[in-house]
């Protein structure tokens, strides 16, 4: 059976894991400082985590801000060089919110049956700036510093 929150909030399928809707996309654009292309200011997203899916290892071009909205609390994943960190989203024993810097990986899984939080890129969220990991080095790095965090590529 779906989770009543698909329903509700007319979510999607997103291709990292999950589902998701756009909330907000701004009218106003900026010239991107990563590749000189026109993006909304701001986009902001509903994003759920069901139990058992992960948001796979990926990275925007632009800083994200996470917010924890109901439900689980959220692990949430941040690599860069080589340098792995977990950070918990939700309840009064972890933060509400997060920032994954622009060109940082992140990964994400729900510590309950689901985590429903809002993601917000500025300039905003285009899938043209959206990569998983593909280096082989890096998946190689992986597989051997972190084994547990294969189910996130």
């Amino acid at each position: 059976m779906a989770h009543p929150l698909i329903k509700k909030l007319d979510l999607l399928p997103h291709p990292e894991g999950g589902y998701y809707k756009h909330v907000y996309r701004s009218e106003d654009t900026v010239s991107s400082p990563k590749h000189g292309l026109a993006r909304p200011s701001l986009t902001h997203i509903y994003f759920l985590l069901l139990k058992g899916q992960v948001s796979r290892f990926h990275r925007v071009l632009h800083d994200e801000v996470w917010n924890h909205y109901a439900g689980a609390p959220l692990r949430l994943f941040h690599l860069h060089q080589q340098q792995l960190t977990e950070q918990r989203l939700g309840t009064e024993d972890f933060e509400f919110a997060s920032v994954v810097r622009a060109g940082h990986y992140q990964a994400a899984e729900s510590m309950g049956d689901y985590t429903l939080v809002g993601c917000s890129v500025a300039p905003g969220f285009d899938f043209a700036d959206f990569s998983f990991i593909e280096e082989p080095s890096m998946k190689q790095w992986l597989e051997v510093s972190h084994p547990d965090m294969l189910r996130f590529i």
